[in-house]
């Protein structure tokens, strides 16, 4: 088997049929959370179980740069190139400046601790969203403690910072995990991790309110964690959908037609592009960083410049 698989044609159209899968790191526990940083060229991920997070800089390797990590998942830069992360053990969305400060942006909603804020995203605005499952109240990605909130949903912080909005009904999801715009940010697309689909919000900027959720792709696997799972997600520059699911990562056309597949040999946490022309796709999977060149790249984020 390839590197690829496709299903239509416009696959190719994405990835060239040559395109070989790269092992760039290994010896880790469960990667997650990638991020490059488009000044300083180098790849963020995490570690979740080893409550470790690591650089990868091509041309010299992996290396640490914090533990313990708060067991860390899901990252994004703001415009300003901050680090805004997702942290498991203390159920907090926060933000690190580059001069080492630490700010706290989310903990509670009406009262109430978080859940594990998963993955985030930032709009055009200002605004951060980002999912709050429960995983990281489970032993091994997280710490096994009581869940306040008793749903999982997904929130927005407005622009400049303000209370915490829930952008998605409290029964909307069974755990909400990968979000991503589409490059008109006329739309966002939420996973939902055990029920293996992907569902499309009408994103409406003025607001930053979601509405008319839909289905958008289904049977992305049986949600079982160890066959893979939808998880990271990512919206490329033509605006089809790219998530991780049984055997790599999936692709879906606007239309949700599942159009090919990254065939990836362990199972892929999250996914994102960087390299100096933003064309490598970056998996974190499992125990392993792999790459893969594509032809396509990603929709653009603020932090991209």
């Amino acid at each position: 088997m390839g590197a690829v698989s496709a299903n239509s044609e416009t696959m190719w159209e994405l990835v060239d049929q040559s395109a070989e899968l790269d092992k760039v790191g290994t010896g880790f526990t469960f990667t997650e959370g990638p991020i490059w940083h488009p000044t300083e060229h180098y790849l963020l991920f995490s570690d979740m179980p080893g409550d470790v997070r690591r650089r990868y800089t091509p041309g010299q390797g992996v290396e640490e740069v914090m533990r313990p990590s708060n067991k860390g998942n899901g990252m994004t830069y703001d415009a300003d190139l901050n680090l805004i992360v997702c942290e498991h053990v203390t159920s907090s969305l926060v933000r690190e400046h580059p001069d080492g400060r630490r700010e706290t942006l989310a903990t509670h909603f009406e009262g109430q601790e978080l859940n594990s804020p998963n993955d985030v995203i930032v709009a055009p605005d200002g605004a951060i969203y980002f999912s709050d499952p429960w995983y990281g109240r489970m032993p091994v990605f997280g710490e096994e403690r009581e869940r306040e909130l008793g749903w999982q949903g997904v929130f927005r912080i407005p622009p400049g910072g303000g209370d915490l909005q829930l952008v998605v009904e409290r029964d909307e999801f069974e755990m909400p995990n990968g979000l991503c715009f589409s490059p008109d940010r006329s739309l966002m697309y939420i996973n939902d991790t055990p029920n293996a689909l992907i569902k499309v919000f009408d994103y409406n900027a003025a607001d930053g309110s979601l509405s008319n959720g839909r289905l958008f792709a289904d049977g992305i696997g049986s949600g079982v964690i160890e066959e893979g799972i939808p998880d990271g997600m990512k919206c490329d520059e033509r605006g089809n959908i790219w998530v991780t699911g049984p055997g790599g990562v999936w692709v879906f056309n606007t239309a949700g037609q599942h159009i090919g597949t990254v065939n990836v040999p362990e199972n892929v946490g999250n996914l994102t592009w960087g390299g100096e022309d933003w064309h490598t796709l970056f998996m974190p999977s499992s125990t392993s960083l792999y790459t893969l060149r594509t032809t396509v790249g990603p929709q653009r984020e603020p932090y991209m410049g």
